[in-house]
């Protein structure tokens, strides 16, 4: 059973613009384990991808979860890949909970949207 469905989509120029402004952004946004995959992407635009799919996926998490970042940090929620590239959210929130996500890019944009299924109905 669907226990919840969140979406986000930000704009690469706003995370472009907040991180020249705010360097330690990355430091709220990303896990230890997400900054060391930043740190190694070859071009500033991918890491501006990157970045804001990630700040995207955490906020449709959010969304889905039902509380929003304010009762979640950023930190709470990492994304990770699997061997095929696809994305994979980690959390301690969850508990028997399955959740499904999805992250692509524009040119001018990141959209996240994750699903989160129960066991029970």
């Amino acid at each position: 059973m669907i226990q919840g469905i969140g979406i986000d989509i930000v704009e690469l120029n706003r995370i472009r613009m907040i991180l020249e402004r705010h360097p330690k952004f990355i430091d709220r946004i990303l896990t230890k384990t997400e900054k060391s995959t930043y740190f190694k992407l070859a071009t500033k635009k991918r890491k501006i991808e990157y970045l804001a799919g990630r700040f995207a996926a955490k906020e449709a998490f959010s969304k889905a979860w039902g509380t929003g970042i304010g009762k979640l940090r950023f930190a709470d929620i990492e994304i990770t890949n699997n061997q095929t590239g696809a994305p994979i959210l980690k959390t301690n929130v969850l508990n028997n909970e399955k959740c499904f996500i999805s992250i692509s890019h524009s040119e001018q944009y990141a959209i996240a949207q994750v699903i989160i299924e129960s066991e029970s109905a």
